[in-house]
C-alpha cells in the first residue's frame, strides 16, 4: 500500500447501517489493513449512527466517516442522486481502492461507483438486474418462471382472468420477503395488486413449487471459486408469506446439490457477474428442475455468514474484502452441519425470554444490534448450541410474521451429522419459552 500519497486510501462500504454493523469483520478487516473505512447508508439512520459512531466500544467507531443518503426501498433509483454527491466528493479527498454493498439498499449505486473508479465489483449488469425482480425474469428468463410485469397506472389493463393460479405477487424493488404473497385466483389477485402504493412496479408470476434453496457464490474474475447450497423452510406453508424461518448449511449432502450448482453457474454467467459474492434463492420444481427466485449481489442475510463459519470453520468476510481488492481469494467447503431457527411467535408485547440450557442465555440485540460473533468448533465437537439471540427490545410489539423485519428469536447450532443437528433443534425449541403479554394478562408461550 503507497502511504506516501497526498490522498488517504480507503474503501467505501453501502447498505443499512445495522446490517454493516453487524457484520463487524468487514470493519476490523479494512481497519487492520489501515484503510479509511466510509459508510453510505439511508438517512434514516443518522441519530443511530451518530451514538453508536461516539462509543469507542462499538464496531462503528471503526468508522472513520459516514455519508446518509435520502430515498425509499419502494421507489426505484431514489437514492441515486445523494449517492452519486456523496461519492463525487469522496473521490476528490480520498483514493479509492474498493467498493462493497453488504446489503440490499444501495447494490445498484455502488455497482455505479465502481464502474466510475474501475473497482472490481459484480459488474454493471449484474448490479443493475439483481436490484429488480422484473430485471432478472427478463435477463434470467430460462431461469425463471412464467410472469408478468405490473407498471405503475397500468393495472386496470391486468387481465387477471388469463393467469394460472396459484401466483405470486412481488413488489418490484423490496426486500426481505416485504410484501411477497401467495394469491389463490383472479379476485384476490385484483385486490392484492390494487393495495399496493400507486407507485409500485409489480411482478406476478406463476407460483413455483418444491424445495426452497440458496446458493452462495464467491465469484473472482468471472470465475466461481466456490459455491455451496443453503437449504431453506418459511412460512409458506402455513401461511401465503414467505418469511424465512430456518437456514442449514449445507443444505444437501455432498454429491446432491450438482443440479442446483450448474444451474447457478449458468445464471451468474447470463448476468455477466465478474467479482464479488452472489446470494440466489432456488426452488426444485417436481422433476428436479431449478427455478430461479431471484439473485442478489451483496452478502447473504440473517445468519447466513456465521452458519457459513461454523460450517466451515472459516469466516467468508476476509474472502469477501480479498475479491474486492483484488487479491486472490479462496474458501474451504463445509465440515460440518450448521443451522439457524427462527422461532414463530404469539401476537403481544415481549417480556422476556427464557433459555433452559446449560451455559446458554438469550442475547438481546435488539433491533439493528450488533450479533456476537458465533465461534467454530472442531469437526468432530458434539452438536452444540452455539447462540440464542432476541432481535426486539423488551417491550416491542410482536406482531404478524409478513416480513423478515417482525422475527424476534432466533438460535444458532452446530452438529458433526445432518441426524445430530436435526435432534438438536428439537431440543433447543423445547428450550426456549418466549413471555409475551396480552390484554387478559401475562401469557407464558414454548416456542414453536
Amino acid at each position: 500500500m503507497n502511504n506516501t500519497t497526498e490522498r488517504p486510501e480507503a474503501f467505501v462500504l453501502t447498505g443499512a447501517f445495522w446490517v454493516v454493523c453487524r457484520n463487524t469483520r468487514y470493519l476490523q478487516e479494512l481497519a487492520d489493513r489501515g484503510l479509511k473505512v466510509l459508510l453510505i447508508t439511508p438517512e434514516s439512520y443518522r441519530e443511530h449512527a451518530g451514538r453508536c459512531m461516539a462509543d469507542p466500544d462499538h464496531p462503528a467507531s471503526l468508522v472513520d466517516e459516514v455519508a446518509f443518503v435520502d430515498g425509499s426501498l419502494d421507489q426505484e433509483g431514489s437514492f441515486t442522486a445523494g449517492f452519486v454527491a456523496r461519492a463525487r466528493d469522496w473521490s476528490r479527498r480520498y483514493t479509492i481502492v474498493g467498493a462493497y454493498a453488504v446489503g440490499e439498499t444501495l447494490v445498484e449505486p455502488t455497482g455505479l461507483l465502481g464502474d466510475v473508479l474501475g473497482l472490481r465489483g459484480p459488474g454493471l449488469r449484474a448490479t443493475k438486474v439483481c436490484r429488480s425482480k422484473y430485471l432478472q425474469r427478463w435477463y434470467l428468463e430460462e431461469f425463471s418462471p412464467a410472469s408478468t410485469v405490473v407498471p405503475p397506472g397500468e393495472r386496470a389493463a391486468l387481465d387477471a382472468d388469463a393467469l394460472e393460479y396459484p401466483v405470486v405477487a412481488k413488489p418490484a424493488t423490496r426486500h426481505s420477503s416485504s410484501g411477497v404473497v401467495t394469491v389463490a385466483d383472479a379476485a384476490a389477485l385484483r385486490a392484492v395488486v390494487a393495495a399496493y402504493p400507486a407507485h409500485e412496479t409489480v411482478l406476478v408470476e406463476q407460483k413455483s413449487t418444491g424445495q426452497e434453496y440458496s446458493v452462495e457464490s464467491l465469484v473472482q474474475d468471472g470465475k466461481v471459486i466456490f459455491a455451496a447450497v443453503t437449504r431453506k423452510e418459511t412460512t409458506e406453508s402455513a401461511a401465503r408469506t414467505f418469511v424465512e424461518l430456518s437456514h442449514s448449511v449445507p443444505g444437501v449432502r455432498p454429491g446432491q446439490d450438482q443440479e442446483l450448482l450448474d444451474a447457478n453457474r449458468a445464471m451468474l454467467e447470463a448476468l455477466d457477474f465478474r467479482d464479488g459474492i452472489a446470494h440466489a434463492e432456488w426452488r426444485l420444481a417436481p422433476g428436479g428442475r431449478p427455478h430461479l427466485m431471484e439473485v442478489a449481489a451483496r452478502t447473504p442475510g440473517d445468519g447466513l455468514l456465521a452458519l457459513y463459519q461454523l460450517a466451515t470453520g472459516a469466516p467468508l468476510e476476509p474472502e469477501i474484502v480479498r475479491i474486492a481488492l483484488g487479491e486472490t481469494a479462496s474458501y474451504p467447503q463445509p465440515r460440518r452441519w450448521a443451522r439457524q431457527i427462527y422461532l414463530e411467535h404469539e401476537e403481544g408485547v415481549l417480556e422476556d425470554v427464557h433459555v433452559d440450557w446449560p451455559g446458554v442465555s438469550a442475547t438481546w440485540v435488539g433491533d439493528g444490534g450488533t450479533w456476537p460473533e458465533a465461534e467454530a468448533g472442531p469437526v468432530d465437537a458434539p452438536p452444540t448450541l452455539r447462540a440464542v439471540l432476541v432481535l426486539k427490545d423488551r417491550d416491542a410489539r410482536l406482531g404478524p410474521l409478513e416480513s423478515s423485519e417482525d422475527r424476534a428469536v432466533t438460535f444458532l447450532i452446530d452438529a458433526p451429522t445432518p441426524e445430530q443437528l436435526d435432534a438438536l433443534e428439537e431440543r433447543v425449541r423445547a428450550a426456549v419459552r418466549l413471555t409475551v403479554r396480552e390484554e387478559a394478562g401475562d401469557v407464558v408461550r414454548p416456542a414453536a
